[in-house]
């Protein structure tokens, strides 16, 4: 592998990390979501959906209330 392909998996990798961990966080802080750590499986696992899913499901729910 050359050095491009490396620093764009690294990104890549971080990226899904940082998701992954900042939908596990805020899952556990909010009360309706009672499984926090599928939505960190999830984020560790693709990029975008999980988190346009985590706005339209728990944050957007919770606004409206």
């Amino acid at each position: 592998m050359d050095k491009m392909k490396l620093a764009v998996m690294g990104i890549v990798f971080l990226l899904l990390l940082c998701q992954s961990s900042w939908l596990y966080s805020d899952a556990r802080k909010r009360s309706r979501s009672r499984y926090p750590w599928i939505w960190a499986i999830w984020g560790l696992i693709q990029f975008p959906l999980p988190l346009i899913f985590y706005w339209l499901i728990i944050i957007r729910r919770k606004k409206h209330e």
